[in-house]
């Protein structure tokens, strides 16, 4: 079973610097989701790991063999694009033993696995149809099939889900994580969609202008993250600049447009520029209350399950809060005066003042 690194892997296409030193190291059968705006190099790297490009520097090692000089079609990898790539000719049974047929399989082997590959994705009753007679989360599942038939164990799945419609996307996503558990599959999943990798990857990688800015555990990277960057671009965030008013062994107390509050960290120093940042669902909102942060409802969204709030509060700051609809059915108005209660125990986090400023840290390029 496959084991996947990259050492200083680098590209770089005329002034363009697609990738700048990505070194990785992917477990076996793991699943790993990278994450990130469009332009950061996500395609590009799974395109060198196929084969498809050829890094200008580093190395890509799989299972400890360096295979830069490795043709595509002798690294044994199963390629799964966004666009779907079934032959339009051909049934879904002959588009799942394209490739065993390719590689002069036997007779009865291409009819075991291709029998097999139709009962994995639920698909035995439609073996005669053609692409154009399925829906487009039918087609990407003859697809992946169609890759998992040729026995490799490593896969690359480019933006796989991206042509679909919400709720197939949701379900189809769901199904590719239990079959690469089943199958004991090692896995990188490129991704745009932040809740499909937080909700389906063991480690998730975020990548900016083709660097990895931070790897983690889904929970990691949304609760806990690292990087100002992260924070900003996994999720919605308030972020709150300030400035240390007074530290002790774990928390600081911050002045943020002149209300105070205390936020665990340290190691800062009095009179240092943070940033706090605080998700919208660990904003506690209630009815005016004299020791909370004084606001006032400025946009009012229904989000179903979720009630999302903008609130002006004193000092000309906009916070974004979201409380359930089961917790607070009612609502508030645009208008009606509220109270935010950032009081200890509500789940914030430090970080330092980026050197080149916070819209140059958190910007997409």
């Amino acid at each position: 079973m496959p084991e996947l690194d990259l050492v200083g892997v680098s590209k770089i296409y005329g002034d363009i610097q697609a990738l700048a030193d990505i070194s990785l190291h992917v477990e076996d059968k793991e699943y790993v989701c990278i994450l990130g705006p469009s332009g950061c190099g996500k395609s590009t790297l799974i395109r060198c790991i196929a084969g498809i490009h050829q890094p200008d520097s580093g190395q890509i090692l799989i299972d400890d063999e360096s295979v830069e000089k490795t043709p595509i079609e002798d690294r044994r990898i199963g390629y799964v694009f966004q666009d779907i790539a079934l032959f339009p000719h051909m049934s879904v049974r002959d588009n799942l033993s394209y490739g065993l047929a390719v590689r002069h399989a036997q007779s009865t082997e291409i009819t075991t696995i291709t029998n097999e590959m139709l009962d994995l994705i639920n698909m035995r009753d439609r073996s005669k149809s053609y692409p154009r007679e399925l829906s487009g989360g039918a087609q990407q599942k003859v697809a992946v099939g169609r890759a998992i038939a040729t026995g490799s164990h490593l896969f690359l799945l480019d933006e796989p889900l991206g042509a679909l419609d919400a709720i197939v996307r949701a379900e189809l996503r769901y199904e590719l994580r239990k079959l690469a558990s089943d199958l004991g599959l090692t896995v990188i999943h490129v991704t745009h969609d932040q809740e499909e990798a937080l909700s389906i990857a063991d480690r998730v990688v975020v990548m900016k202008s083709g660097r990895i800015v931070e790897v983690g555990k889904p929970s990691e990277i949304y609760l806990s993250p690292k990087n100002l960057f992260t924070s900003n671009f996994v999720g919605e965030t308030n972020l709150l600049e300030g400035e240390v008013l007074k530290t002790d062994s774990s928390h600081c107390t911050l002045d943020i447009g002149g209300h105070r509050i205390s936020v665990p960290g340290f190691g800062k120093k009095v009179g240092q520029r943070v940033v706090v940042s605080i998700r919208p669902e660990f904003i506690p909102l209630t009815t005016p209350n004299e020791t909370g942060w004084g606001g006032r409802i400025k946009q009012v969204t229904f989000l179903g399950s979720l009630n999302r709030y903008v609130v002006e509060v004193e000092g000309g700051i906009e916070i974004v809060a979201e409380v359930s609809t089961a917790e607070y059915s009612t609502g508030f108005r645009i208008g009606e005066s509220v109270s935010i209660l950032l009081e200890e125990g509500v789940h914030m986090v430090l970080f330092d003042y980026p050197t080149e400023g916070l819209e140059k840290e958190i910007s997409l390029e």
